[in-house]
């Protein structure tokens, strides 16, 4: 099978270190140009410590960038939130050219000029994706709550208030240093940001109305920031109907994700270890008195960025949806 031509537009943060590691050993994707525009010409080896001896690849500038274009098939797009718009009106993509952005700044308004974007939760939006050139690729907070949710949506199970605590590891706050992400903060630390207010509420809010068909009650979302690297642990409970016992929907669950090679619904308990440095992501459901429960746990830059990225690049092309993501866990 003929390679494809990759292209990723910012190049030094996390997520575009995955979308490297992982695209690198993709059989059937060859990568032909990353941009920093802050640091073109630095080896890539130069930010992505973990990459020597894998790639000699430099970071290039705007003009050699656009060059790149003419021949790429897709680009990634790992700018930063609000960026991407930019980047859309700045560079002459060719027609052939697919777009996959990691950013927010088509998951709610997918119409933007003559792009169309698909909101890109693939595990639930398989055929849209397949058929889409444009692909806005889920927070990483909502990948983790709204697969947890969607089956409950898709059976009208959400009539109630949704209430959630979600933890995020460090590299959720990017590469860029704050008060937030400095070690001496966030070791032996757990701190709530951004109560009630999250900029992913939004997506999760669209999506679950898409599945469910009707207007979703109050999402209470809590985030908070944990003193570990990576991962996502989301705690979610909404009152249950008797309309299914702890059985039925189980199995309900799990036909949800039948053809998902990567979302698992565990007999028991859940935790973040068992998806660090995977595509996988973990779901544990309970009922408790008259309560679903709902955990569910994805590593935060893959299963909720780069490796989803890429599996909705496979969706595009043709490939097999596990195709390059078949990730080592760390385990401990």
């Amino acid at each position: 099978m003929k390679k494809i031509k990759a292209a990723i537009a910012g190049g030094t943060g996390y997520t575009a270190g995955e979308l490297i590691r992982i695209l690198i050993r993709h059989p059937y994707v060859e990568i032909i140009s990353v941009l920093s525009s802050s640091t073109p010409g630095a080896k890539i080896t130069s930010f992505h410590r973990d990459l020597l001896g894998e790639t000699d690849m430099c970071f290039v500038d705007k003009v050699e960038f656009a060059k790149a274009l003419s021949g790429t098939d897709v680009v990634f797009l790992c700018l930063g939130h609000g960026l991407s718009r930019e980047f859309l009106d700045e560079y002459n993509l060719g027609k052939k050219c697919k777009v996959i952005d990691l950013g927010n700044d088509f998951r709610i308004e997918g119409e933007y000029g003559d792009f169309h974007f698909v909101y890109g939760l693939c595990d639930l939006f398989r055929e849209k994706i397949r058929n889409a050139s444009y692909i806005a690729n889920p927070g990483c907070f909502a990948t983790a709550i709204l697969l947890a949710l969607s089956p409950l949506a898709i059976v009208e199970e959400l009539s109630d208030e949704i209430h959630i605590h979600a933890i995020t590891g460090s590299t959720g706050a990017g590469r860029k240093l704050s008060e937030s992400s400095n070690f001496s903060y966030r070791d032996n630390n757990i701190s709530v940001y951004k109560p009630f207010t999250h900029q992913h509420i939004p997506e999760i809010r669209k999506s679950l109305a898409e599945l469910s068909g009707s207007d979703i009650p109050q999402i209470n979302f809590v985030p908070l920031r944990g003193d570990f690297t990576r991962g996502i642990f989301a705690s979610i409970y909404t009152r249950a109907s008797e309309r299914f016992d702890l059985s039925e929907m189980i199995e309900h669950f799990n036909s949800v994700y039948k053809n998902s090679p990567y979302v698992i619904i565990s007999d028991d308990s859940i935790s973040l270890k068992e998806v660090a440095n995977t595509n996988k992501a973990l779901i544990h459901v309970e009922k408790h008195n008259g309560y679903w429960h709902l955990t569910s746990v994805i590593d935060n830059l893959i299963k909720g960025a780069s490796g989803q990225a890429i599996q909705n690049m496979n969706i595009m092309f043709g490939y097999e949806e596990n195709c390059a993501l078949s990730l080592k866990g760390s385990a401990f």
